[in-house]
């Protein structure tokens, strides 16, 4: 399964011209481009799929979406491997 995760990006910094996050899902930290979300800022939650934060949201929206996924079992985990 892809999904689409929110998490909050805590970091940015840029690596071989491109701009990357740290974000942080609820306790597990990836970094993510951040080359589709240009407005993006730190604090600001992300929609990230295959590495890219795809959307940036609002903080109600993801925590809305991220209690859905954590009622789903372990698809969160799935999702972020290790």
């Amino acid at each position: 399964m892809c999904l689409g995760i929110p998490g909050r990006l805590t970091g940015i910094e840029e690596q071989d011209g491109l701009r990357v996050g740290t974000v942080d899902f609820g306790g597990v930290r990836k970094q993510v481009c951040l080359a589709y979300t240009p407005q993006a800022g730190v604090g600001d939650y992300v929609i990230v799929h295959v590495g890219f934060a795809i959307s940036v949201v609002d903080a109600t929206e993801a925590q809305r979406t991220l209690a859905v996924l954590r009622a789903m079992g372990d698809v969160l985990e799935q999702e972020l491997g290790p």
